[in-house]
């Protein structure tokens, strides 16, 4: 993964069909292929196997967040599939958190265990809404820190919090930002923002990209764009 541009291209397709063709194109340019909750839902747990057929690993982004028993249950599945990250939100709690680590290490494979800390799509308004204390940037390290402690080392962080989470929890922790957009780019529904050369230049591991990527006339070459602009964040 550390040889291949750190670009997490974002699978957001209803199809397998549809998803293959993208990731295939573009594989060249990329180092993980993201799959997400609607390709998930729609084509089921054999859509990990495209990772196997574009060389590339898989960033399982289901989000679990349920009683620690279940989603340990899901971390193995996961492991079995093949994944190579599976998401988890932080805000399911130390023990939810710990024993999702535990159980991917007991399997045995490659998977990491991957802590969400606040959505991209939530401002502190939100934030105050669904009662969690803000602003936004402290909720992420808040939680970015409860899941370090608990073995945790890659986080989905938005480019508005790389920078703090480096901070507070060092070179160790792999940080992975959505809500990563080309100059001039259209946000969507996206609150939380920055270029890439930027997110990079803040401490970011990997950026996820999708639509700027999908919906470009050139996938490759919009991709390749990408991936310039990271190594300008990087010098």
């Amino acid at each position: 993964m550390e040889t291949r541009p750190p670009i997490a291209y974002a699978l957001d397709f209803k199809s397998l069909d549809e998803a293959r063709a993208s990731a295939l194109r573009v594989a060249p340019a990329i180092g993980m292929i993201k799959v997400g909750l609607e390709l998930f839902v729609h084509e089921g747990p054999k859509v990990v196997a495209l990772g196997r057929e574009v060389g590339l690993p898989v960033f399982l982004d289901l989000k679990l967040h349920d009683i620690p028993e279940t989603v340990e249950r899901a971390v193995a599945q996961a492991s079995g599939l093949g994944a190579r990250l599976v998401t988890v939100h932080a805000s399911g709690g130390r023990t939810m958190l710990k024993r999702a680590v535990a159980r991917a290490a007991s399997e045995g494979g490659d998977l990491a265990i991957c802590a969400v800390t606040v959505l991209t799509s939530l401002d502190d308004g939100d934030l105050r809404d669904i009662g969690m204390a803000g602003p936004a940037n402290d909720a992420a390290v808040r939680l970015a820190r409860m899941a370090f402690d608990e073995g945790v080392r890659w986080f989905v962080c938005s480019p508005a919090e790389v920078a703090s989470l480096r901070s507070a929890l060092g070179k160790d922790a792999v940080l992975v930002t959505p809500g990563v957009r080309p100059a001039n780019a259209a946000l969507g529904d996206q609150k939380r923002v920055a270029t890439p050369e930027q997110a990079v230049a803040d401490g970011a591991s990997w950026v996820v990209v999708g639509r700027p990527i999908r919906d470009a006339e050139d996938p490759l070459a919009a991709a390749r764009a990408i991936g310039e602009k990271i190594m300008v964040g990087r010098a």
